[in-house]
């Protein structure tokens, strides 16, 4: 019989803000696989680290840093099969995903490969978009408004359209896109009511209006906006 494969959400990086049901299914598991870039750390088994049994059986996924996307399908390819000659022996597999495994997670991309031959369970896991919410103190939608997740590598003009007719926006991916989306938003005089969050409930977390933000951004950063249609009063 084969074994089952866990798609674990262990949110943005606080490990207090790992679920139970994941914490759970990483302090038992007896093989973990994750992610890692071009072949250096891995920040989804930093999360949970703490909760990684002595002796599991560590599969490692080095995805290249590139935006062609064939390097990163072989690596999927890859990871799925290693992953598949586990499952086929009775082994259960917990895989660690940054996030949540739905929400821009790579375990999506896992899913695809293997959900048809075998048992697949996905544990959410806490957003970045909430993550910074929260640590921005900024509610994002109300009532009937409508949040917009916008990915910061959309062309300009695109950006442009989509943010202009938005209520709340959260742009994700910033990175080396920052220029550009404060472009975007200067030009539609929407800077003021922008909010950055960079490395949201890492220590290192950074917390600014856009105005105040740094030249250069992490991946790992976020821009919140909302046009204050709605009081929350």
């Amino acid at each position: 019989m084969s074994g089952t494969l866990y798609g674990v959400g262990l949110g943005p990086g606080d490990p207090d803000l790992i679920t139970l049901k994941a914490a759970r299914l990483i302090g038992n598991a007896t093989t973990i696989a994750y992610p890692t870039l071009a072949g250096g750390d891995s920040f989804a088994r930093a999360i949970a680290a703490d909760l990684i049994p002595e002796g599991a059986h560590e599969i490692r996924m080095d995805v290249p840093m590139t935006t062609a996307r064939e390097p990163a399908q072989a690596a999927y390819d890859k990871g799925a099969a290693d992953i598949a000659n586990a499952l086929k022996t009775g082994q259960n597999v917990v895989c660690l995903c940054e996030g949540d495994p739905f929400f821009y997670g790579s375990f999506m991309y896992l899913f695809a490969r293997l959900a048809r031959d075998f048992d697949v369970e996905v544990i959410p896991g806490v957003s970045s978009v909430t993550a910074c919410a929260a640590e921005a103190r900024m509610p994002l939608a109300a009532r009937n408004e409508r949040l917009t997740i916008l990915p910061g590598p959309l062309p300009e003009d695109e950006l442009r359209t989509r943010i202009d007719g938005a209520e709340s926006v959260a742009i994700m991916k910033v990175g080396r896109h920052l220029p550009k989306i404060r472009a975007v938003l200067d030009d539609l005089n929407l800077t003021a009511q922008a909010t950055y969050i960079e490395r949201a409930s890492l220590p290192e977390q950074k917390v600014l209006p856009l105005a105040e933000a740094p030249e250069k951004a992490p991946y790992f950063s976020m821009i919140l906006l909302t046009k204050g249609a709605d009081p929350w009063l």
